[in-house]
């Protein structure tokens, strides 16, 4: 009877009322359908009326003529053809609003239902949570209805913003043909915006220049396009206009995605050649594959061969991330997918490896990535010496999801067995031993940050060294080099006196500046690392009052005078607390060093002389006074010379406790000390 009446009208007005509550039947429901042939799209009308309080609720759906976009967000499994496959990412310096248009075109292509929707959906961390910020990168599968009505498979990769992450948005950009930079119209053109648009020019990528948070009252588009073209060099005359937060412009930028990101090539009918571009552990199902299908086809129960490992695997599940995992039973040439194939050694499917078909095996393996250089170190140490094990296997399986992290063992006399452990900056260092702490409850001690540097041996040696205790002695080497980078800094020209102040302080040479706006300027320096692995970053913003923004690249390695800083306590050097300073800095760091372990080594029943030496000089020393007993307490007169004779005996008593006594340092002043080294070095 239904079809029969939607037959003759297109209009249906669906009314309920409830009438008033009676002893036996609390409410009662009646439905009464009537036509009305005045509207040309069908229409429905919902209408119900309480005794208690009277409330009348409406509301109205419209239905287009093709089919719902909330409904093609279900259908995102099927298959289309590959020219109409559009691989995408999102690129843009932290903050602009990446995450949140992510969230954005998840809603509207209805991948996500509204009801599931929350704010940062892609980031599923909690410290990207707690931080607001993207740290690893995230596969989203849409399929979205173009105006012909063709429906088309839109593969969306989010990508980090903070330049410690630079790593994981290269591997996100070897995935993708086209990607969409995003610029807060506020805030303008900033530091990682533009190493972003030069990575993705590098990958011959298609960049859609879109300008968010246009509803905020500071936001200036006209200008901030004209900056993107004077110094990016984009043409910026279809840029779109957009606020994620506010849904405008996003039906615009899905159309500009199908238009002009090129799709990908149709080459299903070669052998597989698959790259991995991420993975992770799951301690249920093993290592879990991301991969892109550049040639070929991937089928469940595929026998498939990684060409880089020498292994081979049965492929016991493949789907798509919409964003959650969704099995499929093939993906071919143009796809993004993940596998799962029961491996149970992290070493077998490395990021940047191929993967092909074991009885068609590819003649070559895809170029894969180049080598992550880590630019930090630090020495991490499990509080508890018996997790030296659990420590191993936490940062295995956390290199396999961050194949920027690098780590060797390391041995301390302080702290026993522990790791050298590589990393790209100090946020990327901060991170990891947050997830090794949280993911893998581990307690950890973690020391200064240090950078490599290169020593030049009179016998022609060159000896890599990141820890200091390792360095070579005075007589053996002829010159240290220490790693250099070149800044760029953006800030507003009201700023540009602190920044100056800040570079040149952290021996800095200055090589351009120029003004990129009338209102914004770009400071270049040539800086050492070393200086910049401390709090240099905390400076700039605060000098700035968070308004500069900063990028920088390696440039290589220049020679500096460096010297080595040991403490002495009690005459015995103590390795742990040993570093590599300038020699202008040599007395400062010598100083707070020694003045900070008074405080923190406990008195003993001798005299404790704390020193900070280069090779044999002393530059700046302290010394804890001995605990004394009163031997004068029984001499109540007499001579002096009796007296005399006590306090000889007793200083006698504690030469020769000094020169078999040992001192201890406690735990707490190591983790102390270390602490300081951070913010003086």
């Amino acid at each position: 009877m239904a079809a029969d009446l939607s037959a003759q009208s297109q209009t249906l007005l669906l009314s309920t009322t409830t009438t008033t509550p009676q002893r036996s039947h609390p409410r009662t429901t009646s439905f009464l359908p009537f036509f009305s042939l005045s509207h040309s799209k069908p229409l429905l009308h919902l209408s119900r009326t309480s005794s208690r309080p009277r409330q009348r609720l409406q509301v109205l759906c419209e239905a287009t003529g093709t089919q719902p976009i909330s409904q093609l967000g279900h259908d995102r499994l099927s298959k289309v053809p590959i020219s109409r496959i559009r691989n995408f990412c999102i690129i843009a310096h932290i903050d602009h609003g990446k995450s949140t248009l992510a969230d954005k075109l998840l809603e509207t292509t209805g991948t996500v239902q509204k009801r599931e929707m929350k704010e940062q959906f892609l980031d599923n961390m909690d410290l990207e949570r707690e931080r607001g910020i993207t740290i690893k990168l995230q596969i989203a599968r849409m399929r979205y209805s173009f105006k012909n009505g063709e429906p088309y498979c839109l593969n969306l990769i989010d990508t980090p913003g903070h330049v410690d992450f630079s790593y994981e948005v290269s591997r996100s950009l070897a995935a993708c043909e086209g990607a969409l930079l995003v610029v807060d119209a506020s805030q303008g053109v900033e530091a990682q915006t533009l190493a972003n648009v030069y990575l993705a020019l590098e990958n011959n990528l298609e960049i859609i220049p879109v300008l968010n948070k246009i509803d905020l009252p500071g936001a200036d588009p006209d200008s901030v396009i004209k900056e993107i073209e004077e110094v990016i060099g984009l043409d910026c005359s279809n840029a779109i206009l957009c606020s994620a937060k506010e849904g405008i412009g996003i039906s615009e930028i899905l159309d500009a995605i199908v238009e002009r990101v090129p799709p990908p090539a149709d080459t299903a009918d070669k052998p597989l050649r698959a790259l991995i571009f991420d993975s992770y552990y799951d301690p249920y199902r093993g290592v879990i594959v991301y991969f892109r299908v550049i040639d070929g086809k991937i089928k469940k129960g595929d026998r498939v061969y990684f060409m880089a490992s020498g292994k081979d695997y049965f492929a016991d599940e493949i789907g798509v991330l919409s964003p959650t995992q969704l099995q499929v039973g093939e993906l071919y040439a143009g796809e993004v997918g993940y596998l799962s194939a029961s491996i149970r050694s992290v070493a077998d499917a490395r990021v940047g490896d191929t993967i092909t078909n074991y009885s068609r095996k590819a003649e070559s393996s895809l170029p894969g990535y180049e080598e992550a250089t880590p630019m930090v170190f630090c020495g991490m140490f499990p509080v508890d010496a018996d997790q030296f094990p659990e420590l191993r296997d936490a940062l295995e399986k956390l290199q396999l999801n961050d194949a920027a992290l690098k780590f060797e063992p390391e041995t301390s006399s302080a702290m026993g067995f522990g790791f050298r452990c590589g990393f790209l900056g100090l946020l990327h260092m901060e991170i990891v031993q947050e997830r090794l702490e949280r993911e893998y409850n581990l307690s950890l001690i973690t020391t200064a940050p240090s950078v490599v540097y290169k020593v030049n041996c009179v016998n022609g040696d060159i000896v890599e060294c990141s820890n200091p205790s390792v360095l070579p002695e005075p007589g053996k080497r002829k010159s240290i080099e220490e790693p250099v980078v070149k800044i760029e800094m953006l800030t507003p020209k009201d700023y540009i006196g602190p920044l100056m102040e800040l570079a040149q302080d952290r021996r800095a040479v200055f090589k351009e500046m120029k003004f990129i706006a009338e209102n914004r300027a770009s400071l270049t320096y040539e800086l050492p690392l070393a200086e910049m692995v401390g709090d240099f970053f905390d400076q700039l913003k605060s000098r700035s009052k968070g308004y500069a923004s900063m990028e920088y690249t390696f440039l290589g390695y220049k020679e500096s005078d460096l010297i080595r800083l040991d403490i002495q306590i009690n005459g015995e050097h103590v390795e742990p607390l040993a570093t590599i300073v300038h020699k202008d800095k040599a007395y400062a760091v010598g100083r707070a060093l020694t003045q900070k372990l008074k405080e923190l080594i406990p008195r003993q029943m001798f005299k404790v002389p704390i020193q900070a030496c280069i090779g044999s000089k002393v530059i700046a020393s302290e010394a804890l006074s001995a605990i004394r007993k009163d031997v004068l307490a029984k001499c109540y007169g007499g001579d002096i010379s009796r007296k005399k004779k006590l306090l000889k005996k007793q200083a006698e008593g504690k030469k020769r406790m000094k020169a078999i006594g040992k001192v201890d340092v406690p735990q707490e002043a190591f983790m102390a000390v270390l602490k300081l080294e951070k913010e003086v070095l």
